[in-house]
């Protein structure tokens, strides 16, 4: 009876870790995009995942954190462009230091670097967005130039285009 309870409850535990790990490998749709941006990421800020990201669209400031060929080619409507190499708190003095704040630029690296200067700066609800503006388009989500809404995004390069399976592809 006894090793009877033990082993239910190894496989229960075993079941909830295997849970765990199945949600962990689902931050993006692709394994591999997931598996890239595991090992390029720090992981220093709390990420957000696309469909939460979308809950915050009305309450949460949206910053990218691209350059600015990048942004104007699209953005996340709404967005507000601050930059990664020439990043200034300037650009966010207008947002209150408690605003929910989502930061994202084409994978999440550059919004990851970014996010921990806003948190080193004070603010205190920075999340990054995991998979960026990719994943975003990726997920099929809506992105807007100038113009109005948009197909192309701006793929930074040919090597990190790949990445991004949606979309007309801007170079």
């Amino acid at each position: 009876m006894l090793v009877n309870c033990v082993k239910i409850g190894l496989m229960v535990a075993a079941a909830v870790l295997l849970g765990f790990a199945s949600q962990a490998q689902h931050k993006v749709n692709n394994k591999a995009f997931e598996l890239m941006l595991n090992n390029l990421l720090d992981h220093s800020v709390t990420e957000i995942m696309v469909p939460e990201a979308l809950k915050l669209k009305q309450q949460a400031v949206f910053l990218d954190a691209r350059a600015f060929e990048e942004y104007q080619v699209s953005h996340i409507a709404d967005a507000q462009w601050v930059g990664y190499d020439d990043f200034d708190l300037k650009r966010v003095s207008q947002v209150a230091k408690d605003q929910p704040i989502v930061v994202y630029c084409s994978v999440g690296y550059r919004s990851e670097k970014v996010s921990e200067k806003l948190i080193a700066a004070g603010y205190l609800e920075v999340v990054n967005l995991y998979g960026g503006i990719f994943e975003w388009k990726n997920q099929g989500h809506t992105l807007v130039d100038a113009l109005g809404t948009t197909e192309k995004v701006h793929a930074y390069n040919r090597t990190w285009g790949f990445w991004l399976k949606r979309g007309q592809k801007v170079y």
